[in-house]
C-alpha cells in the first residue's frame, strides 16, 4: 500500500516552525487562573504544586482538542490497525488485550476509545500528577470502567510497591504522548519493558526528537530525514518549552530508549505516520512492539 509524498505550502512550514511559541503562549494564559485559585502556591516552598496545577488547568482545556488531533491514529493503533505507519482497513496486530498498563492517561481522554475494546480486561492507570488523577476517577466512572479500571497515583519508579503488579505479568503497554514527561525515561522505559509478559505488546505514540536518518523497521511509505538546522531550531525551543508544558520534552530521543534500551524485541513495527512532513518540530513515532 504506498503512500505519496504530499506537497505542502509556505504556510503549512511556517505553522509547524511556530507551533512551539502558540503552544506556550497559550499554556501562559492559564497560569493566572492557576495563582487566583490557590494564591497561597507563589510560597517558593509550594512552586512544585503551582506548576502542577497550571499544567492541569492548561490540559483540561488543550487534552480535549489534542484527542480530537490524534484520534484518527490513536485509536487505530489501539485496535490493531496500524502498520509501518499506515492505517489499514483491517487488523494487522492484535487490539489491546488482557491487563493493560496505560501510563500518564490524565484525565482519561482514552477511556471512551478502552471502553470499547473487549479484549481488554483489566487496566492500570498510572497517573502520578494529583489533579489529573482525580480527575481521572471521574471519567473511569463516566465511561462504565468501574471494576475494570485502576487509577495509579504514584510514578513508574513506585508501580510495584503501590500497586503490586507483578513484573512479566502484562499483556499491554500503552503510551500515548507520555513518555515526552516521564523523569529518567531511559531507566523508567527499562522497567515498563519489564513488566510485560513474552509476547506481549507496547503500543506506542509518541512525539520525539527530530529525525536525521531512517527509523528500523522500513515500509513502503514516506519516511523523511529532517534537515539539521531543524533539530537545532528544536532544541533551542526546548530550553523553553518544558518550563510551560508539565515538564515536557522536545527532543526526547524516545525511539532509540525504546528500541535500544529497553530490551529485546520479537518484532519491530514502528515509523513516522504516514505522510509526515519533513518541517515537524514536533515529529512522531507509531506502533506496535512486541516482547
Amino acid at each position: 500500500m504506498p503512500v505519496m509524498k504530499q506537497d505542502y505550502s509556505l504556510w503549512d512550514m511556517l505553522s509547524s516552525l511556530l507551533f512551539p511559541q502558540k503552544f506556550i503562549l497559550l499554556s501562559l494564559t492559564f497560569l493566572p487562573r492557576a495563582i487566583l485559585s490557590q494564591p497561597s502556591l507563589l510560597l517558593p516552598w509550594n512552586l512544585p504544586a503551582l506548576k502542577s496545577l497550571w499544567f492541569t488547568h492548561f490540559w483540561s482545556f488543550v487534552g480535549p482538542q489534542v484527542r480530537e488531533n490524534s484520534s484518527a491514529l490513536v485509536i487505530p493503533l489501539l485496535t490493531g490497525h496500524i502498520s509501518r505507519g499506515i492505517t489499514h482497513p483491517s487488523p494487522i496486530h492484535p487490539p489491546l488485550s488482557g491487563t493493560v498498563l496505560e501510563i500518564g492517561p490524565g484525565s482519561g481522554m482514552w477511556l471512551p476509545t478502552l471502553s470499547q475494546i473487549p479484549s481488554v480486561t483489566k487496566i492500570y492507570g498510572v497517573e502520578p500528577n494529583e489533579g489529573n488523577a482525580a480527575s481521572l476517577r471521574q471519567t473511569v466512572k463516566s465511561a462504565g470502567l468501574e471494576g475494570k479500571y485502576n487509577v495509579i497515583p504514584v510514578g513508574i519508579e513506585d508501580l510495584e510497591s503501590a500497586a503490586h503488579i507483578e513484573k512479566g505479568s502484562v499483556d499491554s503497554v500503552m503510551t500515548v504522548m507520555c513518555l515526552c514527561s516521564i523523569p529518567e525515561p531511559q531507566k523508567n522505559i527499562r522497567m515498563l519493558y519489564e513488566y510485560l509478559k513474552p509476547g506481549g505488546k507496547w503500543y506506542v505514540y509518541e512525539h520525539v526528537k527530530t529525525f536525521d536518518g531512517e527509523l528500523p523497521g522500513k515500509g513502503d511509505h514516506w519516511e523523511p530525514k529532517q534537515p539539521k538546522w531543524l533539530g537545532w531550531y528544536q532544541s533551542f525551543m526546548n530550553i523553553f518549552w518544558p518550563h510551560f508544558v508539565g515538564g515536557c520534552e522536545m527532543c526526547r530521543d524516545t525511539s532509540k530508549y525504546l528500541l535500544q534500551g529497553a530490551g529485546p524485541w520479537q518484532e519491530v513495527d514502528l515509523a513516522q505516520p504516514a505522510n509526515s512532513p519533513w518541517f515537524q518540530t514536533m515529529p512522531h513515532i507509531i506502533g506496535v512492539l512486541t516482547k
